[in-house]
C-alpha cells in the first residue's frame, strides 16, 4: 500500500479546480501479486458479467423521412442506407423493424410547401400528421410515434422560426411551434420532440397541449443542441438547409458547457418528460454533465454526420462498421445516455450487433 500526493495543476495559466489531495492505491511490491483486473477480463462470459455499460433494444429510436406520393422509396445519397418513404412504404418499413423489435420512430416531414411564415408546418394536411395517423391506425401501441417540431423544412428561408429582418423572432416561432405541435398530437402521435431551440417553447408547448385535452402527450425536448457541422447530410434529408446567414443565433455555440446545464434545467422546469444533447459523439462531456445534473431520462440523438463518417469509412474497408457502431452506442450509454436515436438502429437490431457487442 502507498500514498501518493496529487498537487494542482494549471490550465490555460489558470489553477484548476482539482485541490491537492493524498490517495491511498495498491501497488504491487512483491510477488505473487493479489490484486489482478485481468482476471474478469479473461474470457467473454467474464467481461459480460462485470460490463458496467449494457446495451439493449429498448433504448434506440430510428428515425424516418416521410414525404408526399405512393411507393416511394428514394435513396438519400448523403446518408447511406437512408431513404425518403411515403406513406405506404412507411408502414411496410416499420413492419419489417417492428419484427426485430424497433418500436419507436422519429418522424421527419419533406416535400410540403414552403413559404415565408412555414404555415404548411402545422396544417392537418401536411405529410407528418397523415402518416401518424396511418401508422397508429396500423399498429395502434404496439409503435410509439414520436415527431420532430420545427419549421426549418417548412419556410422558404430555412430557418427554424419566423424570419424578421435577418434575425428569427423568437415569441413568434414559439406561437408557429405551438400550433405543430398540437396538430401532431390531434394525429395521434405519443409524442412531440421541439428541436427548433427557441426560447420557452416547451412550456408554451406544453400548455397549448393540455389546454386542448393532450395531458397524456409526451414532449422530448432537444434542450442542448449545437450549431454543428455534423448535420450536413441531414439537410439535404430534410431539404431544410437555410438560405442565407446560420443557425448561430438560436443553437448552441460548442464552446460552451456551463449554459448547456442551464438549457436542461429550463426545459426540465417548463414540463419536458426527456431531455436530450445533439449531437452527441463530440458532446459526450455534455451528456455526462447534463445527466447528473437531471433526474430526467436522457436521450443523444447520433446525427447524420457521425453515422455517414462511419458507412463511408466501412465502404472503403477502413473499418469493421459492426465494431465502431458498437463502441459509439456504448460510449453514449456509457456517457449517461438512457435513448439512443440512430440511424444504425436497424444494422443493430436486424444484424444481430448487440450479441457480438464489442
Amino acid at each position: 500500500m502507498n500514498e501518493i500526493a496529487i498537487n494542482a495543476t494549471t490550465v490555460n495559466g489558470e489553477r484548476s479546480h482539482y485541490e491537492p489531495r493524498t490517495i491511498t492505491t495498491f501497488v504491487p511490491n512483491s510477488t505473487p501479486m493479489n490484486i489482478r483486473p485481468r482476471r474478469t477480463r479473461k474470457t467473454a462470459i467474464s467481461r459480460n458479467m462485470v460490463a458496467e455499460t449494457r446495451l439493449n433494444k429498448d433504448m434506440f429510436v430510428y428515425p424516418y423521412f416521410v414525404t408526399h406520393g405512393k411507393g416511394v422509396v428514394h435513396p438519400i445519397k448523403a446518408m447511406p442506407g437512408i431513404s425518403h418513404f411515403s406513406i405506404d412504404t412507411l408502414i411496410e418499413d416499420v413492419r419489417k423493424g417492428l419484427q426485430h423489435g424497433i418500436n419507436k420512430v422519429l418522424l421527419f416531414g419533406v416535400g410540403e410547401e414552403k413559404t415565408e411564415d412555414g404555415s404548411s408546418s402545422h396544417s392537418h394536411h401536411s405529410i407528418v400528421p397523415q402518416a401518424v395517423s396511418a401508422l397508429k391506425k396500423e399498429f395502434g401501441d404496439a409503435l410509439y410515434v414520436i415527431t420532430d417540431v420545427c419549421v426549418c423544412a417548412y419556410t422558404s428561408h430555412g430557418h427554424c422560426g419566423i424570419l424578421e429582418e435577418g434575425y428569427v423572432n423568437n415569441d413568434k416561432s414559439v406561437d408557429l411551434l405551438c400550433k405543430m405541435a398540437l396538430s401532431h398530437a390531434q394525429a395521434g402521435a405519443d409524442m412531440v420532440a421541439p428541436s427548433d431551440m427557441m426560447d420557452g417553447r416547451i412550456g408554451a408547448i406544453r400548455e397549448m397541449l393540455d389546454d386542448h385535452g393532450f395531458v397524456n402527450t409526451g414532449i422530448m425536448s432537444y434542450s442542448v443542441k449545437f450549431a454543428s457541422a455534423y448535420y450536413g447530410p441531414f439537410r439535404e434529408a430534410a431539404d431544410s438547409s437555410p438560405q442565407s446567414g446560420d443557425r448561430k443565433s438560436y443553437q448552441m455555440d460548442p464552446r460552451n458547457g456551463n449554459e448547456t446545464i442551464r438549457e436542461a434545467l429550463l426545459d426540465e422546469d417548463e414540463g419536458a418528460d426527456i431531455l436530450m444533447v445533439k449531437p452527441a459523439l463530440a458532446y459526450l462531456d455534455i451528456i455526462r454533465r447534463v445527466k447528473d445534473a437531471t433526474l430526467l431520462p436522457l436521450a443523444c440523438y447520433n446525427v447524420s454526420g457521425e453515422y455517414s463518417m462511419v458507412k463511408a469509412a466501412a465502404s472503403q474497408g477502413l473499418i469493421d462498421e459492426q465494431r465502431i457502431v458498437m463502441e459509439n452506442m456504448t460510449a453514449f450509454a456509457r456517457a449517461g445516455c438512457d435513448i439512443i436515436i440512430t440511424y444504425h438502429a436497424r444494422d443493430i437490431v436486424e444484424k444481430g450487433w448487440l450479441n457480438g457487442a464489442i
